[in-house]
């Protein structure tokens, strides 16, 4: 075993070796030679030589490792569980080999292993960790922040000297700065090995030397202070939206709470472009604008959760491209009514586009104060005036001229217009009234197209082409990195069953964890809870989708029980996996399509509301939902326990993928969903290996039989609206 390790030390040698065995198999005796482990027909056979032995062995451990079977998944794996110092520095030089994007996805997993486990894995993660932070401003944030909450745990004299806390620090210090080596090694397009990886790295790992630079002018070495700190300004963002968040918990009431929500936002919206972002969206942007009056507070029995809507300008890199200038409101609109008024006129002496856009010249940002978020590179804005990003009303005059000149007759079948009569008078949505006690309700209710469009035709931001608006959940005092833990394997469960071809379907929503009591979460679009929705519209569920969606033979009704029913199997296997509790029906969403989506996994595995374990029931499946699918022997239901055994036989196949997420986590975690010994060991059983196809659909029975005629579920829901009028 030691040749062996000493062999994974060296994979350029391995590799030579391995290639040419590979040859001399092929030359001599085909596919039975790959087959024997690639050993040469002259030498001696494995059983007479130990060499030989340890050959075979680092033969097939270099075969997995160089094969394209090895991926991001297997190599977490490795990393976690071998002991051997060879083989986890390979990993971690193998690391650079995947795309960034799928290593992302297990960074929890690599910075708790970074902070909780042992020298040698610390060692072989750093490397990668070091290159991301000096190329990416995002991966340096998210690194900190979440080094920062998994060392939380710790004992506080521990921490503070801890590998995760020096880690962290030297991300802030803002010393991790591109080098010239490694920015050319992202413009190569020839692909990355892990030895040059580790150099590079190894360069961009420059400790105090990474943040001098040395210039022409001044062939002395001199320190980089002069420039603007790339992180301090998304630092300052966030950090003004959780203290806002802080401020709002001391309000007794939801209606003084929307009140200084909006006023906060209002001043907020002074600082505004700059060179900020939503950290939770995947494309680059910089934030523009915060519609104030929009923003909303959520439902919250002690804290004072809100979700706000974010007008950004989408562009090419946030770190380089020039910061929008601020547009006063005033101003816009007194340039968009004299464009409305001089469309005609313009357009019939001939007006160019250039000339009509000096009605948006460029305004200098009047809010200079001295905090670096909102000065930071303040550069220049060219408005291009396009038909695509002309005024709203101009634009619909110009179509109807176009419209009225042009003399081609437009034909409509009577049959589409028979269809869309009856589509109209069947689908009547239930429109929800403004209550003070739930602020959000009407706010979630509008359809989002709806919303955007409202949004973006009040905004002085709303006529440029790369304008979008983005939505994001403020979350103070919540420990969301058990949030974070079910989103992965909901995340991983979803491209299990995609995988396998298993339709059901659920909606993880991205989480971000900032700190042990602080996050932000990805909102659900045209959602509302089943509590929102018992209590504005007073009818059963059944009821509410007939109204939603039309009578039972309509296309649009069946669509949306296939869609419910779909939804409703895949988050019972989640609930019975994961073991989630506190499911009352102001943590069920029910979207405009028919799905339901669950919510706050603040209870999960081995944690329960106060410790009770008083939810029995392996999934919440009540009598209403039971109605939805068409009762329990209609067609639906049977769609629904065939999809859960389906949806199982796939989850088991690829269990262990599921086991590490949640089982590198628990290293040195104090989190409730790991209290106790037989936490990994209870998940485990749930996937119920041993067990035949035949005896999995019995199970799948009960479950489904035991969650209906659960009395617990009926008393915990009972529960909530007696202690929080949840309905």
């Amino acid at each position: 075993c030691q040749e062996v390790l000493l062999k994974v030390k060296l994979p350029d040698t391995g590799s030579i070796k391995e290639e040419d065995e590979e040859e001399e198999e092929q030359g001599n005796s085909g596919e039975m030679g790959q087959k024997q482990g690639g050993t040469s027909q002259q030498g001696p056979p494995p059983s007479s030589c130990p060499e030989s032995s340890s050959s075979h062995k680092q033969s097939w451990l270099l075969r997995l490792f160089e094969s394209k079977l090895f991926d991001v998944s297997m190599a977490i794996s490795y990393l976690y569980k071998s002991k051997e110092p060879g083989v986890q520095a390979y990993i971690g030089n193998r690391l650079f080999s995947f795309p960034d994007s799928e290593v992302d996805f297990y960074l929890p997993q690599l910075l708790n292993m970074y902070v909780h486990m042992d020298t040698e894995v610390g060692d072989a993660i750093r490397p990668y960790l070091i290159h991301r932070c000096g190329g990416s401003i995002t991966f340096s944030l998210l690194s900190a922040w979440l080094l920062g909450a998994y060392s939380s745990d710790m004992h506080i004299s521990t921490q503070r000297h801890s590998r995760g806390t020096k880690l962290r620090k030297l991300i802030l210090s803002d010393e991790l700065k591109p080098s010239a080596s490694a920015s050319n090694l992202e413009a190569s397009t020839s692909p990355r090995t892990h030895q040059r990886s580790k150099s590079d790295a190894t360069v961009v790992n420059g400790g105090a030397c990474a943040g001098l630079r040395r210039t022409g002018s001044n062939p002395k070495v001199e320190a980089v202070h002069e420039e603007p700190e790339r992180l301090r300004p998304q630092r300052e963002f966030v950090k003004s939206l959780f203290c806002i968040g802080k401020r709002l918990a001391t309000l007794p009431t939801k209606e003084q709470k929307t009140q200084r929500l909006i006023s906060e936002l209002s001043l907020l919206n002074h600082k505004l472009p700059a060179r900020v972002w939503l950290p939770t969206a995947e494309h680059q942007h910089h934030v523009c604008r915060i519609p104030h009056t929009q923003a909303v507070v959520l439902n919250s029995k002690d804290k004072a959760p809100y979700i706000i809507y974010v007008e950004v300008l989408d562009c090419e890199s946030f770190e380089t491209s020039p910061v929008p200038v601020r547009i006063p409101e005033t101003r816009i609109r007194s340039a968009r009514s004299a464009e409305n008024l001089d469309c005609g006129v313009a357009n019939a002496n001939g007006m160019t586009s250039e000339h009509r856009a000096g009605s948006f010249s460029t305004v200098p940002n009047y809010d200079n104060d001295d905090e670096a978020w909102a000065t930071d590179d303040i550069g220049q804005l060219q408005v291009e005036a396009q038909t695509s990003s002309s005024d709203n009303i101009s634009q619909f005059s110009v179509d109807s001229i176009t419209s009225l000149e042009s003399k081609e007759p437009v034909f409509i079948a009577a049959g589409d217009i028979r269809r869309r009569l009856s589509e109209n008078l069947a689908h009547t949505p239930t429109t929800f009234r403004r209550d003070p006690e739930d602020p959000s309700a009407v706010a979630l209710k509008e359809p989002w197209e709806e919303k955007v469009r409202r949004i973006r035709e009040g905004s002085p931001y709303g006529h440029l082409p790369n304008w979008r608006l983005l939505s994001v959940i403020v979350k103070c005092g919540d420990d969301l990195r058990q949030e974070l833990l079910a989103y992965q394997v909901l995340r991983q469960l979803q491209s299990i069953w995609q995988q396998e071809r298993v339709p059901l379907w659920i909606k993880p929503y991205k989480i971000l964890v900032m700190s042990s009591d602080s996050g932000m979460i990805e909102p659900v679009l045209n959602a509302v809870s089943l509590h929102q929705v018992r209590k504005q519209s007073q009818l059963s569920l059944l009821d509410y989708f007939l109204q939603e969606h039309g009578s039972f033979t309509t296309e649009a009704f069946l669509t949306a029980q296939r869609n419910f029913v779909q939804s409703c199997a895949g988050y019972s296997l989640i609930c019975y996996l994961l073991q989630v509790k506190d499911r009352h029906n102001g943590n069920i969403l029910l979207d405009s399509e028919g799905h339901i989506i669950h919510i706050d996994f603040g209870f999960i595995l081995s944690s329960s509301p106060r410790n009770l374990g008083f939810e029995t029931s392996a999934f919440k499946l009540t009598s209403e939902f039971v109605d939805v699918m068409g009762g329990l022997d209609g067609d639906m239901f049977i769609y629904y326990k065939m999809l859960m055994l389906q949806g199982l036989i796939a989850a088991r196949k690829h269990m262990e993928k599921v086991l590490q997420i949640v089982e590198i986590m628990q290293q040195g975690s104090h989190l409730p969903c790991f209290h106790g010994s037989s936490t990994i060991r209870g998940l485990k059983e749930r996937f119920h290996m041993s067990l035949t196809e035949e005896q999995l659909q019995l199970l799948v029975e009960q479950l489904v039989d035991g969650s209906m005629r659960s009395i617990t579920t009926k008393l915990y829901d009972s529960f909530q609206y007696v202690t929080n009028g949840i309905m």
